[in-house]
């Protein structure tokens, strides 16, 4: 406990799941938290938790797929904290399903402008602000389907894949000046949006937890312990590379 005192983090997609997890491990290790997403009611509830177990932290609204809600996010960052430590580049959202040639444009735009550009854009401002602190680490949030194909999930899959991409890319430019940038990619999680579809499709649990070698589908809070340990200290060895955190999915 209290590893990460005086340090900063900021985690997008933090209004539930996996970011929300995530924001309560950075605070409950002595990180001040910048919870960032699109939803505020979500957001400001992460704060409250993380003030509830003694943390402090901020919400900032933002689009990641506009430049200008990113740059004010970390100008908001700055301006609060001083400094920047850590970034857990997380938001994302999953799409539509469909064969490829059914996808439409404005759907192939939509989801690759949050879960790729989003990532490359909050890079790009988290980067410099990291170097005038001193260095950081990054983790960007990928998926399983970052590291194999997935039918009828064009977009989502593209996307998750250049999330590895411009992770190593990042890596290589930044690691020598102290900035760490590693991926981590996400099995079946149980999420927000499988526990909806689980409630209206409970028979889906058995085919769900049969994927997985581990039987089962994992909890948000699994995934941030990994994100938690690739940032810390524990990982200083450890950059441009995509962990895999899926119960064995992809080793099958």
């Amino acid at each position: 406990m209290g590893n990460m005192n005086g340090k900063v983090t900021l985690v997008t997609g933090a209004s539930s799941g996996i970011g929300r997890a995530t924001a309560l491990a950075f605070a409950r290790e002595g990180a001040k938290v910048v919870v960032s997403d699109v939803l505020a009611d979500g957001g400001e509830e992460t704060v409250r938790r993380i003030k509830g177990i003694g943390g402090e932290a901020i919400f900032v609204q933002t689009d990641v797929s506009k430049a200008a809600d990113v740059e004010a996010m970390i100008n908001k960052a700055m301006e609060t904290y001083g400094r920047l430590d850590y970034a857990a580049n997380n938001a994302g959202i999953d799409g539509e399903i469909a064969m490829m040639p059914d996808f439409t444009e404005d759907e192939w735009d939509r989801v690759v402008s949050i879960d790729l550009k989003g990532v490359w854009l909050c890079m790009k401002y988290e980067i410099p602000r990291m170097l005038e602190s001193g260095g950081g680490a990054i983790v960007n949030t990928s998926s399983m389907a970052g590291l194999v194909g997935f039918p009828a999930k064009a977009p989502y899959v593209a996307s998750k894949h250049g999330v590895v991409g411009l992770t190593r890319t990042a890596a290589l430019e930044y690691s020598a000046q102290g900035i760490r940038v590693n991926a981590v990619c996400p099995g079946v999680i149980h999420t927000t949006m499988v526990g909806e579809l689980l409630e209206s499709m409970p028979e889906v649990i058995e085919s769900l937890n049969k994927q997985a070698p581990v039987g089962r589908i994992g909890q948000p809070e699994e995934i941030a312990e990994a994100i938690l340990w690739l940032c810390s200290d524990a990982a200083s060895f450890v950059t441009g590379h995509s962990l895999a955190v899926d119960g064995g999915y992809v080793i099958q």
